[in-house]
C-alpha cells in the first residue's frame, strides 16, 4: 500500500508539502488520474522531483496524502459549527439544516475532487480508523442534540448513528450519481426535508 513516506514537522517543510498536494490536486482534476505524473506534479508544484520522492514515492501516495488532507480539513470545519450548535442549541428545524449542510458542504465543495477521492483513493488499517473516528464525531454531536430535542426515540445514539449513515450514503449519491434536471443543491434540500420531518415525527 503507498503511502507518504514522511509527515512534515517544521513550517518550510508544511509549506513544500501542501505546494506538492495542491498540484496534484489541480492536475488531477483538470486531466484525471492516468494522465497525471509526478514530474508534472513537481514541475506545477515548483519543486524538483526528488523533493516530491522525499514526501511522496508514488502516485498513490499522493491520493492518499489528499484524502488525508481532505478528511482533516473536514473536521477543522465541522468543529466551529458543532460548538456553536452546542451554544446556541436552536430549534429541531435549525439544527437538522445546519447539521445536514456542514455534512454536505465537506463532499461538495470539490465534487470532482471528492469522486477521486472516493473512487481511487488508497484504504489502509489506518485511514480506516481515522474515517470511524470521524464518524463518531458526528454521531455524538447528532445524539447530544437528539436527546436535547427529545427526537431520538428510546435510543437517541442508535437514531444518531442511523441519520449520519444515512446522509452519508445520500450525499454520496447525490455528488457522485446525480439524478438528471436536479441540482445539488436541490437534492441536499431535499435530504433536509426528509430529516425534519422523520425527526419531527419522533416528538410528535
Amino acid at each position: 500500500m503507498s503511502t507518504p513516506r514522511k509527515t512534515p514537522r517544521q513550517q518550510r517543510s508544511e509549506f513544500t508539502f501542501d505546494a506538492i498536494l495542491d498540484a496534484a490536486a489541480r492536475l488531477f482534476q483538470q486531466h484525471g488520474y492516468a494522465a497525471t505524473t509526478t514530474n508534472k506534479v513537481a514541475e506545477l508544484a515548483g519543486v524538483s522531483i526528488g523533493t516530491l520522492y522525499h514526501y511522496i514515492p508514488n502516485k498513490d501516495a499522493l491520493l492518499y496524502a489528499l484524502a488525508e488532507r481532505h478528511l482533516r480539513d473536514g473536521a477543522a470545519d465541522l468543529l466551529p459549527e458543532a460548538a456553536q450548535l452546542r451554544s446556541e442549541q436552536p430549534p429541531l428545524v435549525d439544527t437538522v439544516r445546519r447539521l445536514i449542510t456542514a455534512v454536505a458542504r465537506l463532499h461538495t465543495a470539490e465534487p470532482q475532487m471528492h469522486r477521486l477521492l472516493y473512487e481511487q483513493a488508497p484504504r489502509t488499517p489506518a485511514s480506516i480508523e481515522k474515517l470511524k473516528q470521524f464518524e463518531q464525531l458526528l454521531v455524538g454531536e447528532v445524539a447530544f442534540h437528539l436527546s436535547r430535542l427529545g427526537a431520538g426515540g428510546t435510543d437517541p445514539t442508535l437514531t444518531a448513528v442511523l441519520l449520519v449513515q444515512a446522509v452519508e450514503a445520500q450525499i454520496h449519491g447525490i455528488v457522485l450519481d446525480p439524478l438528471d434536471g436536479r441540482t445539488i443543491d436541490d437534492s441536499v434540500e431535499t435530504v433536509i426535508d426528509f430529516w425534519t420531518r422523520a425527526l419531527t415525527a419522533q416528538i410528535a
